[in-house]
């Protein structure tokens, strides 16, 4: 696949990551792998704890030039100094979201499987717009998102697509030329090398 078309690699953090051991594996992975942006999504309300992890990923992120933005939690992303949000409800909060923030700032939105709902997310002013998942998923409706929808909004809409949730390397590899970033989470943290994991789904794209 050419430079120019290769999909860039987004992470997301696991929901259960913890200060003693994460953050240095971000940082081994980042430091193998070219990485446009990370995600903090933790499952803990304790704004103590999302806190103190966005600190530490901070640190490990903008040292590499890497952009950081948390999950839906709009109102932490300024006092953080972090570089956005990625809103999980679609376009719905997307409006407040872009006031509150300001143009500089990258705003997201997961809009799951449905090009309606991406179009008004991109209508928005959402910086990307995230379609998933894209592989068998026991979770939400069992619905994943197929690669017309990707064909189709990488040849009409000029607002970036990511692909994400249950991705394999024959997904990364089929869906590479209709997408412009692959979002990989679970896919890696769960094994004990993250960086070979990571390595082994994106070799499809050369």
């Amino acid at each position: 696949m050419a430079e120019a078309e290769r999909p860039q690699i987004y992470l997301v953090t696991p929901p259960d990551a913890t200060l003693e051991d994460f953050p240095d594996r971000l940082a081994e992975v980042l430091d193998a792998v070219e990485v446009a942006c990370i995600r903090l999504s933790l499952a803990t309300r304790d704004e103590d704890r999302i806190s103190r992890m966005a600190d530490a990923l901070r640190e490990v992120a903008h040292a590499r030039d890497v952009a950081l933005v948390i999950e839906n939690h709009l109102l932490l992303v300024e006092r953080l100094g972090l570089d956005g949000v990625h809103l999980s409800d679609g376009a719905r909060n997307l409006r407040k979201a872009r006031k509150d923030l300001g143009t500089d700032a990258i705003v997201g939105a997961f809009c799951g499987t449905t090009r309606h709902e991406g179009m008004n997310a991109g209508e928005a002013g959402a910086d990307y717009v995230a379609f998933g998942p894209l592989g068998a998923s026991p979770l939400g409706t069992g619905a994943s998102a197929e690669f017309e929808l990707f064909q189709w909004w990488s040849e009409m809409i000029e607002v970036p697509v990511v692909a994400e949730g249950a991705l394999t390397a024959d997904l990364v590899a089929k869906f590479g030329p209709v997408t412009d970033f692959f979002a990989f989470g679970e896919e890696i943290w769960r094994e004990a090398d993250a960086t070979a994991a990571l390595k082994r789904l994106i070799a499809p794209l050369g």
